[in-house]
């Protein structure tokens, strides 16, 4: 049943960091995508460093890939429709050319996180007036629509330091724009950072309907409530270790899964966890993770270890 329901990819960030291109800049795709079947993994997602596609289609094909998405900066407020939607084109041509299913989009005006504004503050959080919510939703209604002509769902990413990061903020991305064109990424460690724990279950269960794409990222509450004390930046609290992967940090993920497949949920679950490759091992990593989804998640869930 999980098998044919979900299919299981990690991200490319825990080998190179497409925030900060020197962290990890000597691991390789063939490197990388090596890791990635050894590990178990189905797939994985695009990043900043791979190549154009005809390249990357084959070198996923020769180890039997597949291509989950790929993350697109929209900049809707800032630039206006027509600048940011002639560059989704470009964005979905690609992914369609790779087989892709979701292209990932966070709007990124005004965001903080790559700078070295203190991503806990809210009074440095930035937010949209009401003008800013309108252009936003009708964006993205458009940008979804770009999308599905491509044969590609639009997964709208919160994210820490941005304008949609909070279960407010997404609650009124969900209801200004259109269920057929704009969907949501529901990225674990994001949501726990943002509204706490315990809300990543209300989250999930609110928007489950809205849900075509999954991010399980874990966080270590320890690291967490040092970064948050010292008011670091984004970049300054995965380089410190926030994240990590699924069984390795304080999320309970059983619930989560539990609640996905008994939703019904069909996709990517992508593990994603922002770390120092040269602290923190890739290959290790998503062994670890791998062996956390089948023994904890997958066996406990379905009675048999394996997708």
């Amino acid at each position: 049943m999980t098998g044919k329901q979900i299919r299981w990819g990690i991200a490319p960030i825990g080998w190179r960091n497409d925030d900060m291109p020197e962290i990890g800049a000597g691991n390789t795709l063939a490197h990388l995508l090596g890791d990635i079947v050894v590990a178990g993994f189905e797939g994985t997602e695009v990043g900043g460093f791979f190549p154009e596609a005809p390249i990357l289609k084959k070198e996923i094909e020769l180890r039997q890939l597949k291509i989950a998405g790929q993350w697109f900066s929209s900049y809707l407020i800032r630039d206006g429709l027509s600048s940011t939607a002639a560059l989704f084109h470009q964005h979905c041509a690609f992914l369609q050319e790779v087989n892709a299913e979701v292209a990932i989009v966070s709007e990124q005006t005004y965001s903080v996180q790559n700078k070295d504004s203190n991503v806990f503050s809210r009074s440095l959080k930035p937010v949209l007036i009401d003008e800013e919510w309108t252009t936003l939703c009708k964006g993205l209604d458009v940008l979804g629509g770009i999308a599905r002509s491509y044969g590609l769902k639009l997964a709208y990413h919160s994210h820490l330091g941005t304008v949609v990061q909070t279960k407010q903020e997404v609650d009124q991305l969900m209801k200004g724009t259109k269920p057929e064109c704009v969907g949501l990424l529901y990225d674990t460690g994001h949501t726990f950072i943002s509204d706490g724990d315990g809300h990543y279950i209300d989250l999930l269960e609110t928007f489950f309907d809205r849900i075509n794409h999954v991010h399980f990222k874990d966080v270590r509450s320890g690291i967490m409530s040092t970064c948050e004390q010292s008011g670091l930046s984004f970049r300054q609290s995965f380089i410190k270790g926030i994240f990590t992967v699924p069984g390795d940090g304080c999320i309970d993920f059983e619930p989560i899964f539990s609640r996905l497949i008994e939703g019904g949920y069909q996709g990517w679950i992508v593990v994603e966890a922002e770390q120092d490759p040269e602290i923190a091992h890739p290959l290790e990593y998503a062994l670890r993770a791998k062996n956390y989804i089948d023994t904890r998640l997958i066996k406990r869930t379905t009675g048999s270890i394996g997708v």
